[in-house]
């Protein structure tokens, strides 16, 4: 499956108060789904020492499917392709490569 396959096949799933003009639902969502991911993440370091098992490491899966599952409705809400927001994204951390600004803070360097 490609990023624009998946973004078509989460939009069909996607049933939200005024879908298709709606930012503030998924991007709630987004961030109460990456809360999950970083106290599942929290929790195999207090409870197993850091070592993350089959089980623990299948939890976080399953959270990062819901966290891709809302950026993908974000980008459709905002008419971008999730190809094209992956491609740009990466490009960007390429350009910020070849400049030797990868470490470092702000948006523009």
């Amino acid at each position: 499956m490609n990023f624009s396959e998946y973004q078509e096949l989460a939009r069909e799933t996607a049933i939200y108060p005024q879908l298709g003009n709606n930012l503030w639902y998924p991007t709630l969502g987004l961030c109460g789904e990456a809360g999950e991911v970083a106290e599942k993440i929290k929790k195999v370091y207090r409870d197993n020492n850091g070592v993350a098992d089959y089980d623990k490491k299948l939890e976080i899966k399953k959270e990062l499917g819901d966290v891709l599952w809302y950026l993908a409705n974000i980008a459709t809400e905002l008419n971008f392709s999730f190809q094209e927001v992956a491609e740009l994204n990466i490009q960007k951390l390429h350009e910020r490569q070849k400049n030797n600004t990868l470490h470092g803070s702000g948006d523009n360097r």
